[in-house]
């Protein structure tokens, strides 16, 4: 007999023993049961003869007695039979019973082994993993766990678990795994990886809507927050509809996202805000939290305890505002000043809040003194007698006294009217961001006729868009584009930027994330034409080399160069002019189509208003024009005839327009071989009607 030496699970043991048993009662049989395993039950080894094929099995044995005994069905045999036969998946064993048995046949050992799955061990893994992340909310505890445990083919199951976890649970959780994909993408799970990652999700949807009745919108707003983190493509949608049936869950879930969240006003901020809003503290939670731990301090006089909470806050970049409020609540609650002197002497011998947070914090109050002394009368006097206490006491730096510029950007003659013109820069931009309208806001410019502070007011319009919310961004970059259409100059936008870059570290002060958002300011600027690339060379090197402005405009750069960076960054601000300019351009496309057709001009001008971006009607001459060349129908110019009448659009927008062809003639003669010709003649057609500025009539003549 052949040696075959093979490994048995307990449970084959003990019916190997049972079998030996039974074959005892039966030790006549000049055969081994094992001799008589059909071939149904016995798999051939590897280096084993297959048997004959087509051997019938039959469940019928004859007895000794002569009589035809059925067999049970599952091998049981009944009375004069073997009894039931030995199912050893594929192994024949030895019988120490057998008259031919040998004990050099015998195995080693014989063991039960189980082959572990390597895909099952890492889904184990990962759970622990999530649940760790749930209950600490330690983003580079998981990032690190994850990357120790290897098998990064297996990470879209990470994903799927990490989801299908989250979705049984609290907005928190859900918050918190989406804020984790984020920061694992790219860096330890690829953007192929998480596309499959939620396929594998959607192919399991309709289980998952066994167990979570609201499944489908849930896994939904997963993948809209997964779009509006750009960690998840657009296209992924559209792939994914395409390949899931019809009638699945998963196809129900990208119908949703599509058209509940990701096609809303607004989406991203929506979409962002769903779970409680992001994890990034914002500065209003984190001042509200300061007063609280503030009052709570004055009414228990407990500064272990305050200290504690102050740094648990985690914003130590934002211990400023601590000692700010502090101070005034002292001026507010007189018999709370010891304590609120004591708390922050502590506060800096521990090193909890650091000499230039204390004078940053002492800074800033003393500059609204002014403002709080309408409510508090005597607060300029007050902060006068609390400053000699600090410093004699050790925790505010002697240089507080020194006197200080006011902030850098002018200082002669012309303070007085810089001092008025940002009063009413301020209150031209407070009225934009009530009414969104950009003429009015070009106008009251125009009227206050001080152009030469016009890098201020581009300062101001971004300092007072960052400490509010994402439609106020938006609205800051689309005007952005108006001024420099209508009467910015290149020069004034990169010196606007400059003085922002110089003043970060002050805007830091009250934006808690400023660099971030400068940096996406000024890579917008670029995306839409307001700045050129070599621009942002320009403004760098009129900025110390190792400054934090400097490093913005190096993220600048670097958001620029990302695979997709102009759909990314148009969108930065959730949608906004990022959504409205491909719907725009689209609407633009259709009108001027339907007008060529044989439509109104009356008509086509009122949906070119209707559109509501004005700032944007260089692309409605652009495109009138290369239809006009493309469909060799010249009423297109009747068109812009007609809306640079009735001042639809502007002498800027419509030299803008033909700039844009004119820079894009050599591509566009690619498709029509006559495009210079006709731009020729439309130039001078326009040069008749007076609808461009000099200085392209300039350059033109330079050119040809």
């Amino acid at each position: 007999m052949a040696s075959n030496e093979g490994f048995l699970t307990n449970e084959q043991r003990e019916t190997l023993k049972m079998a030996t048993q039974n074959a005892e009662g039966l030790s006549s049989s000049p055969k081994s049961p094992t001799s008589l395993l059909s071939e149904h039950h016995i798999k051939v080894p590897v280096s084993g003869k297959a048997p004959t094929a087509g051997i019938a099995v039959r469940h019928v044995r004859r007895s000794h007695s002569g009589k035809f005994v059925r067999v049970k069905k599952d091998g049981a045999g009944g009375k004069g039979t073997w009894g039931k036969l030995l199912d050893t998946d594929g192994e024949s064993h030895i019988d120490r019973n057998d008259p031919n048995y040998d004990s050099g046949e015998e195995p080693y050992q014989l063991v039960g082994s189980t082959i572990s799955d390597p895909l099952d061990e890492y889904k184990k893994a990962v759970v622990s993993i999530i649940e760790e992340y749930f209950s600490t909310g330690d983003v580079e505890l998981a990032a690190s766990d994850l990357r120790e445990l290897g098998s990064n083919e297996y990470h879209p199951y990470f994903i799927k678990r990490l989801v299908s976890m989250a979705m049984d649970r609290h907005d928190k959780e859900k918050e918190m795994a989406s804020v984790l994909l984020s920061a694992l993408y790219a860096d330890v799970i690829s953007s192929a990886q998480i596309s499959q990652g939620f396929f594998i999700l959607l192919e399991s949807a309709d289980d998952l809507a066994v167990d979570i009745l609201d499944a489908v919108d849930v896994l939904a707003l997963f993948i809209a927050r997964a779009v509006v983190d750009d960690i998840l493509p657009p296209a992924f949608l559209t792939r994914a509809k395409k390949t899931l049936p019809e009638s699945s869950k998963g196809h129900q879930v990208i119908q949703t996202a599509e058209k509940s969240y990701l096609s809303a006003p607004h989406h991203a901020e929506l979409v962002e805000r769903r779970w409680g809003g992001s994890t990034h503290i914002t500065v209003e939670e984190v001042k509200k939290k300061i007063a609280d731990l503030l009052r709570e301090y004055v009414e228990s006089g407990d500064a272990f305890e305050a200290c504690r909470c102050i740094r648990e806050l985690g914003v130590s970049f934002f211990h400023h505002e601590v000692v700010k409020r502090a101070l005034v609540l002292a001026m507010e609650i007189r018999t709370a000043e010891p304590l609120i002197l004591k708390l922050l002497k502590e506060a800096a011998e521990e090193g909890l809040i650091s000499s230039s947070q204390m004078l940053k914090g002492f800074a800033r109050l003393a500059e609204s003194l002014d403002d709080l002394a309408l409510d508090i009368p005597s607060a300029k006097t007050l902060f006068e007698l609390l400053v000699p206490k600090a410093i004699s006491q050790g925790w505010l730096d002697a240089s507080f006294l020194k006197p200080a510029g006011e902030d850098g950007e002018v200082h002669n003659e012309d303070d007085e009217k810089v001092r008025r013109f940002k009063e009413e820069a301020v209150a031209i931009i407070h009225e934009y961001f009530l009414s969104d309208d950009i003429p009015e806001l070009i106008r009251s410019l125009e009227d206050l006729g001080m152009p030469k502070f016009n890098p201020i007011f581009l300062k101001k319009l971004i300092t007072l868009a960052m400490d509010r919310k994402n439609r106020e961004k938006e609205m800051a970059s689309v005007l952005l584009s108006s001024l420099h259409i209508e009467i910015f100059s290149t020069e004034d936008i990169v010196n606007g930027f400059v003085m922002l870059l110089e003043s970060a570290e002050d805007t830091a002060l009250d934006v808690l994330d400023a660099s971030n958002e400068l940096a996406l300011f000024l890579a917008r600027a670029v995306i839409d034409d307001v700045l050129a690339p070599l621009n942002l060379e320009e403004i760098g090197s009129k900025l110390p080399p190792n400054c934090s402005g400097s490093e913005t405009v190096h993220m600048a750069r670097s958001l620029i160069a990302a695979r997709h960076a102009g759909e990314r960054i148009l969108r930065c601000w959730g949608g906004g002019t990022g959504w409205a300019v491909e719907d725009a351009k689209d609407k633009i496309m259709k009108l001027l189509e339907e007008y060529e057709s044989g439509g109104d001009v009356g008509e086509a001008c009122q949906c070119i208003r209707d559109l509501g971006m004005p700032f944007f009607n260089h692309e409605v001459v652009k495109k009138a024009l290369v239809m006009a060349m493309e469909k060799k129908n010249d009423r297109m110019l009747d068109l812009l005839q007609e809306c640079f009448c009735e001042g639809l659009i502007t002498i800027n927008q419509m030299t803008k327009g033909f700039g844009r062809i004119k820079d894009g003639l050599d591509d566009l003669a690619l498709d029509i071989p006559n495009a210079e010709e006709k731009f020729s003649f439309y130039v001078e057609y326009a040069r008749k009607m007076g609808w461009l500025l000099a200085s392209f009539e300039s350059s033109a003549a330079t050119d040809s």
